[in-house]
């Protein structure tokens, strides 16, 4: 059997103590007792809305080989027959076993952060890499205090690479996070207002997203984005904090991977960069300015880990945008069909923008008759905006407008600031509510129309796509087929 941990080992790394009958190793581990595999360690951390401890009984029933609790939980928990490590603290424990991971592991490390295209980013290099060696790389969005000791603490000791996924909306969140990570490269993709109402102003972004410079390992690489306006910022820090080499991509002159052109499609892209004092042509299964952008980051990332170049090129060609963050589906409606553009998963004023521009080079079916196709924003508000909520939703007007996007359906309290922005030439309809938005939606979409949706996650946008889905069928052989997404 291959363990991902001996249980000796997961004793000594967590400084933990034995309770009952321990098996010779686990498989995995978990935090989640509904999805968690026969073999694997059920860690139960107390999280912000519920308690592992309180769901282990449902963990020991789906077959886990032990499960890691609190010294102070043991008495009511010492009926259940599955074997047990107890620590002081169980999330504390699952952080020294990420650390753990670290440490027995010769794998090149990468850490990737920035207020916009983390996952997606995280996703790229994942792809990139793999022709190259065993990637280990965080799933879904886990960049948080518990996802980041988690994804480490699932990184095989034979990994290859690693790629880990670094969040925040508070200063001081991510330097403990990449103190445990320690990257030999910390990708920034780019700093932008999001979390806004949590920091004084941009520059207090950027200095907590320099934090991750902390963790970059001696001799370590960061790579920042020198179209950004902080970018003088980001690497005065970065040099401050020790690092020895600061590298930079976009369309700058002095940028060291360097976007020389870029064509854009409604279905993917191409763009030629110089790297290495070599031009590339690289075709990108996805569109979007901004996916080529974070693929400047992603290729430099390969070059300096010293994977193959050219098989990370070849690898991009098969990207596919993933569910909430740019996946296109075609659905049958009347004589013809509607294309629907999933943006749902969150919203930022720099996201807001990327994916107004996608909508802007998604052409409407003209064939439909009399009436011409429509291109259509979905928008629901930004959340954590604070005081400059106001504020940067009715600036979206200007990216809207000079797009050319003349319809436009708004749904949330903040976006009614964008309603009232928009001139009387744009056709705007608004409602207070997610659940009232879709039901206009679900009754006045038509043959031809191209609609975007984009949110926060908290307002629920995500309704919108899927009554979408469910009402209307596929229209034949478009939809997204089963892939690793962005």
């Amino acid at each position: 059997m291959s363990w991902l941990w001996t249980t000796e080992d997961m004793i000594a790394a967590i400084a933990g103590r034995s309770f009952g009958a321990l098996p010779e190793g686990v498989t995995g581990i978990s935090i989640d007792s509904r999805s968690i595999k026969p073999g694997e360690a059920f860690f139960a951390i107390k999280g912000d809305r519920v308690d592992g401890h309180d769901y282990a009984n449902l963990a020991m029933a789906n077959g886990a080989a032990l499960i890691v609790i609190s010294e102070a939980r043991l008495p009511a928990m010492g009926r259940l027959t599955v074997p047990k490590i107890v620590v002081d603290d169980v999330l504390a424990a699952l952080a020294r076993l990420g650390v753990a991971a670290r440490q027995r592991t010769a794998a090149k490390i990468i850490a990737v952060t920035g207020s916009v295209g983390k996952t997606t980013t995280k996703e790229m290099l994942r792809r990139t890499l793999s022709p190259s060696g065993k990637v280990h790389a965080s799933v879904a969005s886990f960049n948080n205090h518990w996802g980041v000791p988690l994804s480490l603490a699932r990184m095989p000791q034979d990994t290859d690479f690693g790629v880990f996924e670094i969040g925040m909306n508070h200063p001081e969140e991510i330097r403990p996070l990449t103190k445990m990570v320690q990257p030999e490269v910390a990708i920034i993709t780019t700093i932008a207002p999001a979390h806004l109402g949590n920091f004084k102003n941009i520059t207090e972004i950027a200095a907590a997203k320099a934090e991750i410079f902390d963790g970059v390992v001696p001799g370590g690489h960061v790579i920042l984005n020198r179209d950004n306006d902080q970018f003088d910022f980001l690497e005065r820090a970065a040099l401050a904090a020790g690092v020895e080499h600061v590298h930079s991509f976009g369309q700058h002159a002095k940028a060291d991977v360097r976007l020389a052109e870029f064509n854009a499609s409604e279905e993917n892209s191409t763009l030629w960069l110089t790297i290495g004092g070599e031009t590339m042509e690289v075709a990108l299964g996805a569109p979007g300015r901004h996916i080529a952008e974070n693929a400047l980051a992603v290729l430099g990332a390969v070059m300096l880990v010293e994977a193959d170049l050219d098989k990370a090129v070849d690898a991009l060609a098969d990207l596919r945008a993933e569910k909430g963050r740019g996946q296109r589906h075609k659905r049958a409606i009347g004589n013809g069909y509607f294309t629907l553009i999933d943006e749902s998963y969150n919203a930022n004023p720099a996201s807001m923008r990327a994916a107004i521009a996608l909508l802007a080079t998604s052409l409407p079916d003209a064939n439909v008759g009399s009436r011409a196709g429509r291109r259509v924003a979905i928008l629901g508000d930004m959340l954590e905006m604070g005081d400059y909520a106001q504020r940067v939703h009715a600036n979206l007007a200007g990216p809207l407008l000079a797009a050319g996007i003349e319809h436009v359906w708004l749904a949330g309290p903040e976006t009614a600031a964008l309603r009232d922005a928009l001139p009387e030439s744009v056709h705007v309809e608004y409602r207070e509510t997610t659940e009232e938005l879709a039901e206009f939606v679900l009754n006045s979409i038509a043959p031809g129309d191209v609609l975007m949706v984009k949110s926060s996650l908290g307002i629920g946008f995500g309704k919108i796509v899927a009554a979408l889905l469910d009402k209307f069928p596929a229209f034949p052989d478009t939809e997204p087929h089963s892939h690793q997404g962005l």
